[in-house]
C-alpha cells in the first residue's frame, strides 16, 4: 500500500517517477489565466490568517461546505475567520474522492510543510501554525508565489480597469511578471440592457468622451484595448455559454445599439446579432496585435435565483451547461480565418461530452503558421481534477498533438492554488509513463522528457512570449 500524498503521489510506475522528478518538477510556472487580485500582488499583501488566503472567494470549498450541511453564516456570512476554518476542517474528511481532498492536503504540505490530515480535531493546531507563518515576510503574497516558483501570472481584467497595480509592479522591476488579460464580457452583455447602459456610461467617464452611437462605442473600446496593449497585455479572455456567430450587417448593429442606449427592448435575434458583432471586433483587434484569445465555453451560471439575490454572482451557484457548440464555433473561427484575422486561440470546454468535438475543431484551423496555433485548453473548472484532466489529455492525444499543449493554469482566486500545476504535471507524467511501461511508446526518456517539459512550461513560454 502506497502512503498518502508521498513524493510519488499519482505516479504509478518507475518511468512516471523519473519523468516527473527529473523533467517536470524543477520547472517554473507560467499561470496565464487566473482571477488573482492585482492589488494584493502589487502591495505584497500579508494575510492575517489562513482563512483569509484560503477560504475567501473560494466557491469550490463553499459548495462542499453547503453540501455537508454547513450554515451560510460560516461560509460567506458573519462567522469569524476561525469558525469558518473550523467548519471547513470538519468538512474535509467528507470530501474523500473529491479533488478538494487532494488539493487541501497538497497545499498544506507545499506551502506550510504540514502533513497532518485536516479535520475538526486538527483544525486549531493547523490554523494556528499556518496563521503564524502567514505573519512572516516569506509568507507574503509574493513569498507564496515564490515558493511555487511562479514566473508569470495573467490576471483577468475588465476594459474599464485602470491597471494601476500592474503599472506599480512594473515600475518596481520585480522578478515576478504580472500582466493583464482583456476580459470584455460586460461590454457585450446585451442580455441586460440596463446593466449594459450603466457600463457604457462608465466607459464614457473612463475615456472622457461621449458615446452617442455604435461607432463611438467601438472606438472607445478599441482605445481601451490599445491601453491594455501599452501596459503589457497580450491576452484576451471571454467567459461564454457558447460562441455567437449570427449573420449581421453594420446597419443592423448600429440600430440595435441605438435601441440599447434608448433602453428599448431588443429581441432575442437582435441580442445574438449584437453579441456576434462584438466578438468579431474583439477578435480582429486581438489578431491585429498578435494577442492570444481565450474562450471559456459551457458554463450555466447563476442557477439559484434566491442565492444570487442574497450573495451575487461567482459565489458557487454555477454548473456545466449542455449548449450546442460545434456549428457556431466553426462559423466564428471560419469567418476570422477566411479574412486572415484569426489570432492564436485557446478554447476551454466545460462539458466532457464535447471534448472530442473541441479536439477535432481545433484541427480545422491549425494552418501551420504557428505550432499549436489553435489550442484545446486544459481541463477547466469542474473538470480540472484527475478524471477530467485525463479525459481532456486523451481526447487531445487522439485527435491532435498533446505535445503542443500549452499546459495548465489555475483559473483561481487563491494564492494557495498553484499546486494544481504540480497535480497536472504528475498526471501527464503518469500517462506517458504508463504508455512506455506498456510498450505503447518507446523507452526514450530524453525525448519523452523533453515533451513533458514542453507541456509543463516551454510551450506556454514560446506561445505567449511574455
Amino acid at each position: 500500500m502506497k502512503p498518502f500524498l508521498d513524493e510519488n503521489f499519482l505516479l504509478q510506475n518507475k518511468t512516471a517517477e523519473k519523468l516527473y522528478h527529473n523533467f517536470a518538477k524543477p520547472l517554473p510556472i507560467i499561470d496565464y489565466h487566473n482571477h488573482l487580485i492585482p492589488e494584493q500582488i502589487a502591495n505584497n499583501t500579508q494575510f492575517a490568517n489562513i482563512s483569509q488566503v484560503w477560504l475567501y472567494g473560494d466557491h469550490y470549498k463553499w459548495r462542499a461546505m453547503r453540501a455537508n450541511g454547513v450554515n451560510e453564516k460560516y461560509i460567506t456570512g458573519v462567522g469569524s475567520d476561525y469558525e469558518k476554518f473550523e467548519k471547513w476542517a470538519e468538512t474535509v474528511p467528507y470530501t474523500l474522492r473529491n479533488p478538494l481532498y487532494h488539493w487541501t492536503h497538497l497545499e498544506l504540505q507545499r506551502y506550510f510543510g504540514i502533513t497532518d490530515l485536516l479535520s475538526g480535531k486538527t483544525a486549531q493546531k493547523i490554523y494556528d501554525e499556518c496563521s503564524a507563518k502567514l505573519q512572516t515576510p516569506e509568507y507574503s503574497v509574493r513569498g507564496l508565489l515564490a515558493k511555487m516558483n511562479v514566473e508569470a501570472v495573467c490576471t483577468t481584467d475588465d476594459p474599464l480597469d485602470s491597471l494601476n497595480f500592474h503599472q506599480q509592479l512594473a515600475r518596481e522591476g520585480a522578478n515576478l511578471k504580472m500582466l493583464p488579460a482583456f476580459r470584455p464580457d460586460k461590454a457585450m452583455n446585451s442580455d441586460d440592457v440596463t446593466a449594459l447602459n450603466e457600463y457604457i456610461d462608465k466607459l464614457e467617464s473612463v475615456v472622457d468622451k461621449t458615446i452617442s452611437n455604435f461607432q463611438d462605442y467601438i472606438d472607445a473600446l478599441k482605445s481601451r484595448h490599445d491601453y491594455f496593449a501599452d501596459n503589457g497585455c497580450s491576452v484576451s479572455d471571454h467567459g461564454l455559454e457558447q460562441i455567437y456567430a449570427e449573420d449581421y450587417t453594420e446597419a443592423e448593429i448600429s440600430s440595435i445599439f441605438d435601441k440599447i442606449r434608448s433602453k428599448q427592448h431588443i429581441s432575442h435575434e437582435e441580442n445574438l446579432k449584437f453579441k456576434s458583432a462584438m466578438l468579431v471586433y474583439f477578435a480582429e483587434w486581438d489578431h491585429e496585435k498578435g494577442w492570444v484569445q481565450q474562450y471559456h465555453l459551457g458554463a450555466l451560471r447563476n442557477n439559484n435565483a434566491r442565492m444570487l439575490r442574497q450573495l451575487g454572482p461567482d459565489t458557487g451557484w454555477d454548473s456545466m451547461g449542455d449548449f450546442s457548440q460545434a456549428r457556431m464555433l466553426s462559423k466564428f473561427l471560419n469567418r476570422l480565418d477566411n479574412q486572415d484575422k484569426l489570432a492564436k486561440t485557446i478554447i476551454y470546454n466545460l462539458n466532457p461530452a464535447d471534448n472530442e468535438l473541441i479536439a477535432t475543431m481545433i484541427g480545422n484551423f491549425n494552418d501551420g503558421s504557428v505550432a499549436g496555433k489553435i489550442q484545446f485548453g486544459s481541463a477547466w473548472w469542474f473538470l480540472d481534477q484527475k478524471d477530467g484532466m485525463i479525459k481532456q489529455l486523451n481526447a487531445l492525444s487522439n485527435m491532435g498533438l498533446l505535445s503542443r499543449l500549452v499546459g495548465m493554469l489555475t483559473d483561481s482566486r487563491s494564492f494557495l492554488s498553484f499546486p494544481r500545476h504540480e497535480y497536472f504535471r504528475r498526471i501527464v507524467c503518469n500517462l506517458f509513463g504508463e504508455d512506455i511501461e506498456n510498450g505503447e511508446l518507446p523507452n526514450d526518456l530524453e525525448w519523452v522528457g523533453k515533451i513533458v517539459q514542453d507541456i509543463s512550461y516551454f510551450n506556454a513560454k514560446n506561445y505567449f512570449k511574455f
